[in-house]
C-alpha cells in the first residue's frame, strides 16, 4: 500500500477574456501526473520554473483546486479544504520556499510556531510556551528566541523556524517546496542535512520539490522529472543520475556542477553530446505541441516518456 498516491492529477487554470470574462482556454499547469510515495522515504519532484512541480505539491495539500484526478493518503481519499480541520490536514504539512516571506514579520516566533497548535490542539498558555520552546530546541535554536521577530534571524535560522512550525503537529508527511533555494549555498547544506536528521528522528516522509538536481540527489530515494505539466521520466535516484533516458533529464543531469577537476573533461563531453542530441533529436522526445508522451516502463522502477514505435 502506497503511503501517498497521486493518480492522473490535473490542475488547469482558466484564461478569461472578452467583455463578460468568459473562459477562453486553460493553462494546463499539471496535466495527468501519477506517482506514489512510500512511508519514510523521500520522493523528489524536479523541473524548471513553470514545469508544474510546485503546483502539484500545493494541490496535494489543498492550496490549489484540483481539476481532475485522485489523491489518497494512507489509502484514504484526501480532502483538504482550507477550512477543514481533518486528520489528513494535520498529518500533511508544508515547508515553503522563502523563509523571508513565509513568516509573518509582525509576529513573534512564539506566535508563528504556535499557530498550528492553536488550530488543532487545546493547550494552556504555559503548555503552549513549553511546546514551542521544545520545538525550537529540536531545530537547533535557543528556547529564548520565542520573543524575537523573524528579522532578527539569519536566512537559515528562519527556515528552521519554518520547519519547527511544520513539525509542530507531529505530521506524517511534509511537502518541502524549494526549501533551500532562497538560502546561500553555504547554508543550504546545513539545512538539508538537518532535514535528513529530523526525518529519521521523527519518522517523517518527504515530498521534496526543487529545480536543483544536485539538491535532489542529496535528499531523494525516488524521482519524477516534470516538464510542462507532465512527467518525462521517473525512477530511483540511481537510475535517474546514472542512466538518464529522456533528453530533458539528460540536460538537467549535465547541468550539475562537477567539483572534482579530474572529472570536468568527462562532464564537458557529456554536455556536448546532450546538447547535440537535443538539437538534432528534439522531435523524437516531444509531440508536435512540445509536450511529453505517456510514460512507458523500461524496468520495474524506471519509466520514460517516449512515443509508440512503428
Amino acid at each position: 500500500m502506497a503511503f501517498l498516491k497521486v493518480e492522473d492529477l490535473k490542475v488547469h487554470f482558466p484564461i478569461k477574456g472578452g467583455l463578460f470574462g468568459r473562459t477562453l482556454d486553460y493553462v494546463r499547469a499539471v496535466d495527468g501526473v501519477s506517482f506514489s510515495l512510500e512511508k519514510g522515504k523521500t520522493y523528489g519532484l524536479v523541473g524548471e520554473s513553470g514545469s508544474g512541480k510546485s503546483t502539484t505539491g500545493r494541490a496535494i495539500i489543498g492550496l490549489n483546486h484540483i481539476t481532475d484526478g485522485v489523491i489518497t493518503f494512507e489509502d484514504k481519499p484526501v480532502t483538504l479544504a482550507k477550512t477543514a480541520k481533518s486528520e489528513a490536514r494535520k498529518d500533511i504539512q508544508m515547508i515553503f520556499q522563502d523563509p523571508y516571506s513565509s513568516l509573518n514579520p509582525k509576529k513573534r516566533v512564539l506566535d508563528i510556531v504556535a499557530e498550528p497548535l492553536r488550530n488543532f490542539e487545546k493547550l494552556s498558555k504555559k503548555e503552549e510556551r513549553i511546546r514551542v520552546q521544545e520545538l525550537l530546541e529540536l531545530v537547533g535554536l535557543s528556547p529564548e528566541s520565542i520573543l524575537k521577530y523573524p528579522h532578527e534571524f539569519s536566512g537559515g535560522q528562519r527556515q528552521r523556524i519554518g520547519i519547527a512550525r511544520a513539525v509542530a503537529l507531529k505530521p506524517k508527511l511534509i511537502i518541502a517546496d524549494e526549501p533551500v533555494s532562497a538560502l546561500d549555498v553555504s547554508v543550504q547544506a546545513q539545512v538539508l542535512n538537518f532535514m535528513k536528521e529530523i526525518q529519521n528522528e521523527l519518522d517523517l516522509t518527504y515530498l521534496f520539490i526543487s529545480h536543483d538536481l544536485g539538491v535532489i540527489k542529496h535528499m531523494c530515494d525516488h524521482i519524477g522529472i516534470m516538464y510542462k505539466g507532465r512527467f518525462v521520466e521517473e525512477g530511483t535516484a540511481k537510475e535517474i543520475f546514472e542512466q538518464p533516458q529522456h533528453i530533458y533529464t539528460k540536460r538537467l543531469v549535465a547541468a550539475i556542477p562537477e567539483i572534482d577537476p579530474s572529472k570536468r573533461g568527462e562532464l564537458k563531453r557529456f554536455r556536448d553530446e546532450v546538447n547535440k542530441e537535443y538539437e538534432q533529436a528534439y522531435n523524437d522526445y516531444f509531440d508536435t505541441e512540445g509536450l511529453a508522451y505517456a510514460l512507458k516502463p523500461i524496468t520495474d522502477t524506471h519509466l520514460v516518456a517516449l512515443p509508440e514505435k512503428g
